[in-house]
This record gives C-alpha cells, structure tokens and sequence, in this order.
C-alpha cells in the first residue's frame, strides 16, 4: 500500500466542499455563486470555498454563514488542540492506569520487567527494565527519589513530558547514584546538604529509569533494592517505599479515542498551573466546553465537533508521525529518521514546538537529554522506519529482510523491535517476542560479522533465530534503537539499509 493512501483518509473531509474551482467572473455580483479564488469576498452573493458555500448580505455574511463559519473555525481548532494535547494525555493515562490498575501509591516506585507489564507502554524496548513512579506534589509535599551507583539512566518529567532533570549515568549523579528531592511548584528554596534539587514547575511529576547493565537478571537483583522513595521535610524524612512488581494486570497509557480523550485532556487542564505558551489554546478551548476552573459539559454541537476533531487530529497526528516532515532522512536515500525529533523542552530559539513533540508523543513516552545524546558512548539514540525501500507500509502479511552491517556503533547494545501501528506498543503475537538484540542468544551472523533480520507472519527456513513475528493484515513499524551510540553513529560512516521485502 503506498503511502499516499494517508492522504485518503482527508479526502471523505474535503470531498464535498474542495470542489474545481469554476471561473470568478462573477465575484461581488448581486445573487452570484463563485469560486475562492478572488481575495475579495462578495458584497451580496455567494462563493464557493474549500469549506462549502459561504453567502453574503451587504457584505456580511449570513446567519448560516455565520454559523458556519463559527463550525468550522472550532473544529479546526479542535484537530490542532488534538495534537497540541498529545504529550500531557499520554503521561495522564498512564498515571491514571498506575493509580487505578496497578494500585500505586503516590510516589511508589513500579517496575516493568517483563512482556506484560510493559505492554502497556508506548514503544518500549523489550529487552530493557524500567521503574517509574507518579508523584503528586500537591499531597505529599517534597519527595525524595534515591538511586543507587550503577548502569541506570532515567529522567524526571512534569505532565507535558518536559525534562526537569536527568538521572543516573546521564544526570548529575553521573552513575553513582544520589538522593533527588523534588519540590512542589512554588515551595520555598531550600539546600539540605546531600540532596541534588529538583524544582516542579506543575503538580505531576513523573520519574523514571531504565537499568542498562548486560546481565538484565543481574541489575535487577542489585539495583532495584537500592531505589526508593520517600517524603521529606526540614524535620526529616518519612516512610521509604520500595521498588514493586506493576503486576500482570491489563493497562494502556495510550490516549483514548472519541470524547474520552478530551476528558482526560480537560483533567489535565483542571489539574495543573496554565504555561504562558498554551494560553492561547486554552483561549480556543473555551468555546468547546473546555476552560479551568469550570465543569467541562459540553453541549450536543460541541461534542460533535470535538469528537470529529478527535478522529481527524489523530489521523493528522498519525500522518505527522509516520512521514515525518519535520524531519529528514537519518542516512541519505533511506527510510529511516529520528524517531525522536523534539527537544527536551519542546523550545527551538524563535518558536516552542507542535509537530516535533506531537510526532514523538504520538508512539511514544518520556524523553531525556541522554535519549538525544551527542556525545560518543553515552546515552542512547533511537531510529524509525515506516516504510520498506520501495516507500510501502510495512505490513505484516509480507517477510522483510533487515541488513544490519557488520560492528554496530554502540558500547552497550543495539536491538530492533516491531510495533502495532494501530497501539504503538509492542506486537502481541504467537512468537511473544517482538525484537531481535546483539544480546540475544543463538543469533546467527553472517561470515563478515553482519546479522540478516527477518520479520514476517512466518519464519524463512533455517531462519527462525534471527526472526520476529509480525500480524498478517495489520501495519506495523520499527525502533532501531543504539545504546551508547559511538562516533561512527553521529559520522554516519555505519548506515543501515531499508527493510527489502522477500517472496
């Protein structure tokens, strides 16, 4: 399927209004129907438009126009506050599956080690431990987050997912480990000695780490005893709670479809202090039902523009993430890209970023500056491919080889995984294992050290260690991720090649 059949999913949109537009003769004739494309609009009259007939009256326009208009000016603003809401929807359902499935307790740390537990997640890697907790700086005061020496990185994010601080070998701990105090928005600075301190700007605050080391049974039983948390006040400090099991409980952080997710959107917006950047959006929100400090009832013609806006600012968002436009080709003439184009606080120097962080946010869930690291041997870089080399979907009823050449620029680890493209998590299937890594066992290499990779509903014969699953029927994409990227990464004097679809 070529990827022009996204553009499709717009057509049904604009079909009745995006019509040929006839001569413009006419244009500012009493009772005259025209196209748009003069750059006067008519005095008495109509004109046709991409967004249907508008009609006028002594150069005003209509009741119906007015009301037309009105439409669509909140529904277009409806599909960009879709994209805009992106990061913090994410993060909030997420947060909402720790409170309600997993039974957290406000700032108890959550380890998600195996295949279950971390479906839920966007785009995780298989391979990788993670632990995570959601703090609620508005009930619990200061909190202090205690990390142990050790292969770790991880992160310290507000609901927006913008980073506050990072932590372990890329934080300021450098790996041997530390006490984080983190402190609601607004509390009155404070030095205790042996802390490194953390300033919330909102009331949510998320803090996570991923265990590195390549003995995974073997950082876990070390590290994860040594990470806690606990309150803290001039006084002291409170209860320390664990690292605990999420549990095999069935969960998602993806945001929801339809009117739930403007629920939850609005949850958001009721929850946290408003950002000087997103007044404007808020100033939009208003006329669809949705503005702090009020109930969030929306009326019948408000629900239905937000939930047409769901639908078309989720296919924008699927569209602005899968062909990149913010972003170029990683290796010349090839598929593959960042997958992460955004910045660790969404700014550049004249604008503060949409498309970048909702591209990311989309498929996906935390950043770090470790996770956008420039220098060689630190930190981690992941690259995303959509499509095969003759730019078609990958899709899961056809076999692709991946060529990985040989000696990979990392000091740790390379792996690939294959995505759902409909959830954006890991591939539930019969194989259960949704990635192939340098750390796995039994991977047969070629005679020049390069590795063949295959992924198809069914293994190619004598294939079946180097192969991964994927659903006939069903889209899918892939995360080549570099752990400890060295510097013929950042030359690109090491490239991959495209997926080659096999018969």
């Amino acid at each position: 399927m070529k990827k022009t059949v996204l553009i499709i999913m717009f057509a049904g949109l604009l079909s009745v209004s995006c019509k040929q537009s006839p001569k413009d003769e006419n244009v500012g004739s009493d009772n005259s129907s025209s196209a748009a494309t003069s750059s006067e609009l008519p005095e008495n009259g109509s004109i046709e438009t991409p967004i249907g007939k508008l009609t006028f009256e002594s150069g005003y326009p209509s009741k119906e126009t007015v009301q037309k208009l009105y439409d669509d000016m909140d529904f277009q603003r409806a599909c960009q506050a879709y994209l805009w809401g992106i990061p913090a929807v994410g993060m909030h359902e997420w947060n909402k599956a720790y409170l309600n499935e997993m039974k957290g307790k406000n700032n108890e740390m959550v380890s998600y080690l195996d295949f279950k537990e971390k479906l839920g997640i966007l785009t995780p890697n298989y391979t990788t431990p993670y632990i995570g907790t959601f703090i609620d700086t508005e009930k619990d005061g200061p909190i202090v987050v205690e990390l142990p020496a050790g292969l770790m990185a991880g992160m310290i994010l507000d609901v927006w997912q913008r980073v506050i601080c990072d932590l372990g070998v890329v934080g300021p701990d450098g790996g041997k480990g530390g006490k984080y105090l983190i402190l609601p928005a607004g509390y009155k600075k404070v030095s205790p000695p042996g802390y490194y301190i953390v300033q919330s700007k909102g009331r949510m605050v998320f803090a996570g780490v991923r265990l590195l080391g390549d003995d995974k049974e073997k950082a876990i039983k070390e590290l994860i005893p040594g990470i806690k948390t606990y309150t803290w006040s001039p006084s002291g400090t409170g209860e320390i709670r664990p690292v605990r099991r999420a549990g095999d409980v069935k969960w998602s952080q993806m945001p929801p479809r339809g009117m739930a997710y403007w629920e939850s959107l609005n949850e958001i917006i009721q929850n946290e202090p408003v950002d000087e950047r997103d007044r404007l959006f808020l100033a939009q929100l208003r006329f669809l039902g949705i503005e702090k400090g009020k109930p969030f009832n929306p009326d019948a013609r408000q629900k239905k523009i937000l939930e047409q806006g769901a639908l078309i600012g989720e296919a924008m968002a699927k569209a602005n993430t899968s062909d990149k436009r913010v972003e170029p080709p990683f290796w010349p003439n090839t598929q593959w890209k960042h997958a992460l184009a955004v910045s660790v606080d969404q700014k550049t120097p004249y604008y503060d970023q949409l498309d970048e962080r909702a591209a990311w946010f989309y498929e996906a869930v935390v950043i770090s500056k470790g996770m956008l690291t420039q220098t060689p041997g630190v930190g981690q870089r992941y690259i995303a491919s959509y499509s095969d080399k003759n730019k078609n979907w990958l899709n899961g009823s056809k076999t692709y080889k991946l060529h990985v050449p040989a000696n990979p620029p990392v000091t740790q680890f390379w792996s690939v995984t294959a995505y759902d493209e409909g959830t954006r998590q890991m591939q539930v299937t019969k194989q259960g294992r949704p990635d192939i890594s340098s750390r796995k066992e039994g991977i047969q290499k070629n005679s020049d050290g390069s590795i063949d990779v295959y992924f198809g509903p069914e293994a190619p014969a004598g294939k079946e260690s180097n192969w991964v699953q994927t659903n006939p029927g069903k889209g899918w994409f892939a995360y080549f991720r570099f752990y400890g990227p060295t510097e013929a990464f950042f030359n690109k004097s090491w490239a991959l090649t495209d997926f080659e679809e096999i018969k």
